[in-house]
């Protein structure tokens, strides 16, 4: 039997490897070649010629594609150093993406979406034959109506905001099928929700009208009955909200909003703590959305590819997105005719390889496992709440222990007694291998932090992320210039011109535009 080893919490030794790696385009050398490929066939060239007569004419090229030239040991060394530099939830203790809900992915589910069987599937492909990933996906449906209380699910908006931008067009539609579109041209939200709720709306062409929190840190209820009226369209909200404040409330709310006659569509991004206690449909709410790549585990991968699962009561599904995975008793297929349909929000059918990772995932767990995710978030949250609050300078706004599955907290008085920002330890934390989120901006806590610790992390795991703050609070006190210049062991560094980040001008997304903004080669885009 192995012997349990007991050490004492204290911050982990960490050095990044930092190679100060070009980007790829640096790399050219004319002439190199990672595969070089066979002549082509003479049978395919009696076929089809030298196959441009195949290609319709506006679609062929009429220059060679401006890619980097190298071999293939300097493409597997350039990516294997951009790996060695990266930090993400397979490497470190990924609890201080707040919000994010970065949680374990299992490994098998990465199995199962890289078999030849998902990867070798097209969109395009007839109903009869992908009739297992639509069997996935409408079992996938099923599992989201039991867990939420609604009454159809599409999983094509391929990420949160997208699942809103799908339901602010569903509103619109809606009302626009009752000839009250253009009377009601106001949607509510709240300060604590994620921006893209207000800016989704705001893209429909919607007035955004906020609430604020009252004391306790809720939505004010008294200033949101003062604001519903026959021009209210919709109340979007999350619940809890980016705190981590729960709204017992939140029934009263959605009342509310219906009583004038108005959508209420809830943001469950973040539902972590909420599996098999809470739905959307006892709440009140006509719509909500779950972020696959949150809490049904399936990776954030950087950005991409996610998938918001939108689910609605039956008087809108004819609103949802087309095409649906519908079964008749033998079949499974696409079915494309819905009355009132808002049309795609993108390509295709959404991504089939988080579709599988979730339902895999939930299978895994069961509704007894589901419920588990929930107790055990937040019994960690709460954990590492307690213990945050013992660190100096450390505060936590509005009502003290009423928190769910995340909490923003608060530097506002260490900063005022070091001049050590949020921004300073977040980069100091770095050099302990940590990652560590502020918020939203503009900040309406001062100085803010938002911790997730969720299900995944063991109370060793909480334990070295706290150690890792403590220890930074005290050098705040005792030597605030070593969290000023931070970070020291990291391969990022701090930036002096933050206009970058505030000036579209000076973004470039692409290796061409960046060449064309530098002025380092004209080139015609």
């Amino acid at each position: 039997m192995l012997k349990q080893i007991s050490r004492e919490h204290k911050v982990r030794k960490f050095h990044q490897a930092k190679w100060d790696e070009p980007i790829i385009f640096e790399l050219h050398q004319e002439g190199e070649r990672g595969v070089i490929l066979p002549s082509v066939e003479q049978e395919i060239v009696d076929l089809i010629g030298d196959g441009l007569s195949i290609i319709p004419e506006g679609m062929r090229r009429t220059d060679k594609a401006n890619l980097p030239e190298i071999s293939q040991n300097r493409v597997l060394r350039h990516y294997l150093r951009l790996s060695q530099e990266t930090l993400g939830a397979g490497v470190n203790v990924e609890i201080g993406q707040g919000t994010c809900t970065v949680k374990y992915s299992p490994i098998i589910n990465e199995v199962f979406a890289s078999s030849p069987k998902m990867t070798e599937l097209h969109p395009l492909q007839d109903d009869e034959t992908v009739q297992g990933m639509l069997e996935v996906t409408h079992n996938l449906d099923m599992y989201m109506r039991e867990i939420s209380g609604m009454d159809c699910f599409s999983f094509q908006p391929g990420s949160g905001t997208q699942a809103l931008f799908a339901m602010a067009s569903i509103v619109r539609k809606y009302h626009e099928s009752n000839g009250e579109a253009d009377q009601r041209d106001e949607i509510i939200t709240t300060i604590f929700s994620h921006p893209s709720q207000a800016a989704t709306a705001a893209v429909k062409g919607y007035k955004i009208i906020t609430l604020y929190p009252d004391e306790n840190g809720f939505p004010d209820i008294e200033k949101l009955k003062k604001v519903v009226s026959k021009r209210t369209a919709g109340f979007v909200v999350a619940n809890p909200e980016d705190t981590g404040i729960f709204n017992p409330k939140i029934k009263e709310f959605t009342q509310i909003v219906h009583d004038v006659g108005g959508i209420c569509y809830y943001d469950q991004a973040n539902a972590n703590g909420l599996l098999g206690i809470a739905r959307a449909k006892e709440a009140g709410f006509d719509m909500c959305f779950f972020n696959l790549h949150k809490t049904f585990s399936t990776p954030h991968a950087s950005g991409g590819p996610a998938a918001g699962a939108l689910g609605v009561i039956e008087k809108l599904k004819p609103f949802l997105p087309a095409p649906l995975v519908e079964f008749d008793g033998e079949k499974y297929r696409l079915n494309y005719n819905l009355s009132n349909s808002i049309g795609q929000v993108r390509s295709f059918h959404g991504v089939p390889q988080n579709v599988l990772r979730a339902y895999a995932w939930i299978r895994g767990l069961g509704a007894k496992g589901l419920r588990d995710v929930a107790e055990i978030a937040v019994l960690n949250n709460n954990y590492l709440y307690a213990q945050i609050l013992k660190i100096k300078g450390a505060s936590s706004p509005y009502i003290e222990g009423q928190r769910l599955e995340q909490v923003r907290y608060s530097w506002e008085q260490l900063t005022k007694e070091t001049g050590v920002t949020t921004d300073d330890i977040s980069r100091r934390m770095a050099d302990f291998g940590h990652q560590y989120w502020t918020s939203h901006h503009p900040y309406v806590v001062p100085e803010p932090f938002t911790l997730e610790p969720t299900e995944s992390y063991s109370k060793q795991d909480l334990d070295e992320y706290i150690s890792s703050l403590t220890y930074i609070a005290n050098e705040a006190y005792t030597d605030p210039e070593k969290v000023k210049s931070a970070p020291h062991n990291s391969t990022i560094h701090r930036i002096v011109d933050e206009d970058w980040f505030e000036n579209p001008e000076k973004w470039c997304l692409t290796w061409r535009l960046y060449l064309k903004k530098t002025g380092k080669v004209t080139i015609d885009i």
